[in-house]
């Protein structure tokens, strides 16, 4: 697919918002976005300074973890265009601080870690739902989508392990699938989906990288390609799904 048909499904001049432009996905989908000849503005966000990368309009602070930053960067975005017709959410936290790797049993569980996987992975997007769905475009398709995971997938959880991740991910599965009940309601232009990009080469995969199968692994401007064709063929019957990179549904 040729990048420029990437967002043909869009209208001409849209405003497209990353969230976690500072991470390996985040930041190639912004710099992909970028190019795209109907785009109009492409804005950025991420917890840490990030130079503003090629093409983008204005890149913001923000915090996941505070309520209060994410209404100031709507309210900023709100002063510069009319509205918005893709949010992608690239953000996620699989270990936490020091901790090494994920949780395997049911002894490594910790308070402090599943709330802060929870806060991040979950909550965090939940509230920008709240904040970024009444600014999405309510006249052509919009769509507001997040980063999930295959394992969030219940039904899919056959190995174990991961609580936190994958408790939080199965959690923003849901916040995504009950937003898509409700929205469809106050405006049926709006597509809410949760995207699986398969493994990609970043930091956050860095140290399980050793258990993966080279071929199975994807460079993160491979991964942004994927995840936006499948965004591009969304339609409104797709809210409230899951997704992965291929475009193939996954059982919540």
């Amino acid at each position: 697919m040729e990048l420029s048909s990437l967002t043909a499904s869009f209208r001409a001049g849209c405003n497209v918002l990353v969230i976690g432009s500072n991470g390996g996905i985040g930041q190639a989908t912004a710099q992909l976005l970028a190019t795209q000849n109907n785009i109009g503005k492409v804005f950025t966000c991420s917890r840490h300074d990030s130079s503003i990368l090629r093409g983008v309009e204005k890149h913001f602070y923000l915090d996941l973890e505070s309520e209060n930053s994410i209404v100031e960067v709507s309210e900023e975005i709100k002063k510069i265009i009319d509205y918005l017709d893709l949010v992608l959410v690239a953000t996620g936290v699989l270990k936490s601080g020091s901790k090494i790797s994920p949780e395997k049993n049911l002894e490594s569980l910790n308070m402090s870690q599943l709330e802060r996987s929870f806060r991040v992975n979950s909550i965090g997007p939940a509230l920008l739902i709240k904040h970024f769905y009444p600014i999405l475009n309510s006249k052509s398709k919009s769509v507001f989508a997040a980063i999930s995971a295959r394992v969030g997938s219940t039904t899919d959880n056959r190995l174990g392990g991961w609580y936190g991740y994958r408790a939080s991910k199965a959690a923003l599965n849901m916040f995504i699938k009950t937003a898509a009940v409700e929205l469809k309601r106050k405006n049926s232009e709006i597509i809410c989906v949760s995207l699986h990009p398969g493994t990609v080469d970043t930091p956050l995969s860095a140290p399980f990288q050793s258990s993966v199968i080279q071929k199975q692994m994807v460079s993160a401007a491979d991964a942004a390609q994927n995840l936006m064709q499948v965004i591009n063929q969304l339609n409104s019957s797709d809210s409230g799904g899951f997704f992965a990179w291929d475009g193939k549904k996954i059982p919540y």
